[in-house]
């Protein structure tokens, strides 16, 4: 991992795979870090140039004063694949990173040649919700939001999911101003005009037990993409790769392979 230095902030980075390589880029969620696709990039092809960052806000990376803009997220992700170089990726996007992932796209394409949004939408709640949320997160800590979110992300068991206490750890030590800032920007985001302009390939996965994206949203955001694809994983959350990576990854090598790019 290393520090990567743009104009106004410092990005953490892991880069993997082989020079020239396809490239994939992971976007991790809110609350959450690159360390979320560990079991993901150990069993993507070994050909994959893979680019994992924590986004701003998170993890390693700077925390600049929230809140965020949507438009800030997208711009770190185009400066990030220049940093390394990479051109015709294939996005996986996870919630937050799906919007991002999105946005993307349409602002870029030369730089996506195909989309995976994973337990995402191209909206994901309401302004209210968030303004709620935030408060709540200003006034009283990420510690005492996490258990909701869990519960949200991982189903009514959530404290017998195998991954569950590692994810936790991820939320309760973000920064809280870092969850603020791109909380704000999920808040101010409405793709759906936008995405139901796009038609570059597109796989969307959805988790039968996600409260946060439930699969129904996930599916009517894949609809709006001409020549989409939609794939439920059973007795799964928010955070499929997590909870199922043997079956999250198979189905990324699985349309990785079915459009050419590996």
């Amino acid at each position: 991992m290393a520090l990567i230095y743009l104009d106004d902030i410092r990005l953490n980075a892991e880069v993997s795979g082989p020079e020239g390589g396809p490239a994939v880029v992971l976007l991790h969620a809110l609350g959450t870090n690159l360390r979320i696709w560990d079991g993901v990039v150990e069993r993507l092809p070994a050909t994959c140039r893979v680019l994992r960052y924590d986004q701003r806000g998170h993890g390693a990376s700077d925390v600049p004063e929230p809140p965020y803009t949507m438009g800030a997220l997208i711009r770190d992700a185009e400066r990030m694949m220049a940093h390394f170089g990479l051109k015709e990726a294939v996005v996986v996007g996870l919630s937050l990173g799906g919007l991002v992932a999105q946005g993307l796209a349409v602002k870029r394409l030369d730089l996506v040649r195909g989309m995976v949004l994973s337990n995402t939408a191209a909206k994901i709640g309401s302004v209210e919700m968030w303004q709620a949320r935030i408060a709540a997160v200003r006034d009283q800590g990420l510690e005492a939001y996490a258990p909701g979110a869990m519960e949200r992300m991982f189903g009514r068991r959530w404290r017998e999911v195998a991954g569950m206490p590692a994810v936790r750890a991820m939320l309760e030590g973000c920064d809280p101003r870092g969850w603020i800032g791109c909380a704000s920007a999920i808040a101010g985001t409405d793709f759906y005009t936008p995405t139901a302009g796009l038609t570059l390939p597109t796989l969307a996965i959805a988790g039968a037990l996600d409260g946060t994206t439930p699969p129904d949203l996930v599916r009517e955001t894949a609809e709006l993409i001409l020549g989409s694809r939609f794939h439920l994983i059973r007795g799964a959350g928010h955070l499929p790769m997590l909870e199922k990576p043997d079956e999250y990854a198979a189905l990324l090598g699985e349309f990785l392979r079915s459009i050419g790019h590996v």
